[in-house]
């Protein structure tokens, strides 16, 4: 296969990334659980680090009611896109520095750091929604971040992450015809 073929298996096999971005929607909404409480802002940001670690999982099972190929052995490109995830996680020394630091704008570094980390998935599955949103989420949670409480930002993170689930059933149907 050649380069191009690789990717459009990439973008069939595993649907755009589909369930991952249906988990970040789950994810988002237990973060939004818990700056709904009136935990302290220490606590808030400890437990949203801990709502992140089930993505993974979440999305794996989402893979399997969808009948997605999770890992994609076959394709070489699939090492690529697990390499741009696991770039972000070297972003969240940003965010671990930050929570101590200013507590308050925790949640809208991560946003920051996941929006931005979307980028690479736009070549990758040759995606107008990763690469339009990769440039919009940052810029809106920075913009939400400095101006409103963290609930308020994952409030639209949920509603971001919904409009992009449905911006990507739209692109695979299209790479259907």
């Amino acid at each position: 296969m050649n380069l191009e073929e690789l990717r459009n298996d990439c973008a069939r096999k595993q649907k755009k990334g589909l369930h991952i971005i249906l988990a970040s929607v789950i994810i988002w909404i237990l973060v939004l659980c818990v700056h709904l409480t009136s935990l302290p802002m220490l606590t808030k940001n400890l437990i949203t680090f801990c709502c992140t670690a089930p993505l993974l999982p979440i999305s794996f099972f989402i893979s399997r009611l969808l009948k997605i190929d999770f890992q994609n052995k076959e394709n070489p490109l699939t090492t690529l896109g697990v390499l741009f995830s696991v770039n972000q996680i070297l972003y969240l020394f940003i965010a671990m520095w930050i929570y101590p630091t200013v507590p308050e704008k925790m949640l809208m570094v991560i946003a920051i750091i996941f929006g931005a980390h979307l980028m690479p998935y736009s070549w990758l599955y040759k995606s107008k929604s990763y690469f339009a949103l990769s440039i919009i989420i940052p810029v809106a949670a920075l913009a939400v971040g400095l101006n409103f409480e963290p609930y308020i930002l994952a409030i639209v993170m949920i509603g971001f992450e919904i409009l992009f689930s449905i911006l990507l059933l739209c692109e695979m149907k299209r790479l259907k015809e």
